[in-house]
This record gives structure tokens, sequence and C-alpha cells, in this order.
């Protein structure tokens, strides 16, 4: 049961910076050359490159390399796999941890 959770606290980690949040919405709009992106921000191309692998090691952001720049875009699939686990653990279901089992105050 866990496994579910565990397969998603990497793309919270990787959310939870205001500079890769940003990107991910700069990429909602489609593919984007590293050099778009980085005119964006006050960083470092070092820096940047850093914020990359981080969402591209997540999952949530590919990218493919053209002449000296990368090109990154978001991974559709991954964006919706992680869509659906934060609606489902964010919806009243019938099937949730929270109805396992007595608790400890004695009430079901």
């Amino acid at each position: 049961m866990n496994d579910k959770y565990a397969e998603n606290v990497g793309l919270f980690k990787a959310l939870a910076d205001t500079n890769r949040l940003m990107i991910v919405d700069m990429l909602s709009c489609g593919e984007l050359c590293a050099c778009k992106i980085l005119e964006k921000f006050s960083i470092t191309q070092p820096t940047l490159s850093h914020h990359m692998k981080i969402l591209c090691d997540c999952g949530l952001v590919s990218g493919r390399k053209e002449g000296k720049w990368m090109h990154y875009s978001l991974n559709g699939e991954k964006v919706q796999e992680f869509k659906n686990f934060l609606c489902a653990i964010t919806t009243d279901k019938e099937e949730c941890i929270c109805k396992e089992g007595v608790c400890s105050c004695g009430k079901e």
C-alpha cells in the first residue's frame, strides 16, 4: 500500500521549489529551449541544469539535445498519473487508510 505514496514522494520533492514550479508552469505551454527558460530567471545556467535534472529524474519533464541546447517538455503521462494520485489522496473514498481498523479512541 505504501508503494503508491513512495512512488510520488519524488514528485512532491521536485515541485517543492518556486523555480521548479514556475518551470513546470512554463512547460505547460509546450516544449521550450533551456535558453528560453533561462531568460525568465535570475539564475545561472548550471543552476537551471540542476533544477532540470531534478525535474527529469522524477519523470515529470523530458529533455532532448538539439545542437548545444537542451529542449524540455512535460511528460504528459507522468503529469496525468500525478494528477490522478493527488486527486485520489484529496478525495473521500470507501477504501481509505483512515478507515482501516479501530481508532485508539475506541471509535471505528
